[in-house]
């Protein structure tokens, strides 16, 4: 399915594995340009490759998002590598976990203020390309409890950010919305672990899910980039879950 994607040019934080990686891939495969960074290069360059497959560009970069002067450094090269941007999605996680000083301080940094900062940075690109989106990667742990306080507070805040930016930005043609998965399964990844590790942590939450499944990276990505793209031109400000209906609340 074409979205009216082909030759825009995206930016994605924490884009070399996981959600981020397909999230990437998605992109790639509607023919949009790509910049990417993460802190590992070596997961970053293979993520690379495969989006290189598809035949599009894509810029590079190791960064940490929670250093603003690397993070705005990154900004601004994506944004030469690709002459013009139409899309920010704002992946990276620090996934603070503890509830302490440094949890906190992990979860702020990375997971709101780096989404805060990018968002800064690019909005002014996208007036300039005639609109675009911003899409922050929350999780489903915002409207759940008990779930990890700092994780589940720094997630929430994210859906209030982008509800503000969607109504300032909706005179710039610019759209603004979260995306909530749920608990989300790939090698490698915190579910795989738990699986080989607790089978019986996991199997409880699997049996939380209606499909009785843990759901794929690639089920995310496709929520994202229908978001990003003009067959979502009226919707902004929402919370999109993709749970599997993990979430049971009505809100």
């Amino acid at each position: 399915m074409k979205l009216g994607l082909e030759g825009k040019g995206v930016i994605i934080t924490g884009g070399s594995r996981g959600i981020g990686r397909a999230i990437a891939l998605a992109f790639a495969d509607e023919g949009a340009h790509l910049a990417i960074c993460a802190r590992g290069a070596e997961a970053l360059q293979a993520t690379a490759g495969e989006v290189r497959e598809r035949g599009v560009k894509v810029h590079t970069q190791a960064c940490d998002v929670a250093d603003p002067e690397a993070l705005d450094r990154f900004l601004e090269e994506s944004r030469s590598a690709l002459g013009a941007v139409h899309v920010l999605v704002n992946n990276a996680s620090g996934f603070g976990g503890t509830d302490d000083e440094a949890g906190w301080r992990l979860g702020f940094e990375v997971d709101v203020m780096a989404s805060v900062r990018a968002s800064w940075k690019v909005t002014p690109w996208l007036e300039e390309a005639g609109g675009g989106a911003i899409i922050h990667i929350s999780s489903t742990a915002a409207l759940e409890a008990p779930t990890p306080a700092p994780y589940a507070a720094v997630k929430l805040a994210l859906l209030s950010h982008s509800k503000n930016l969607a109504i300032q930005l909706a005179p710039k043609g610019i759209r603004a919305s979260c995306v909530a998965p749920g608990s989300i399964e790939f090698p490698g990844g915190m579910w795989d672990l738990i699986r080989r590790n607790n089978p019986d942590q996991y199997e409880a939450i699997r049996r939380t899910i209606p499909f009785g499944r843990l759901g794929t990276p690639e089920e995310v990505a496709n929520a994202v980039v229908f978001l990003a793209s003009d067959a979502a031109s009226w919707i902004t400000g929402v919370t999109l879950s993709v749970d599997g209906g993990q979430h049971k609340g009505n809100l």
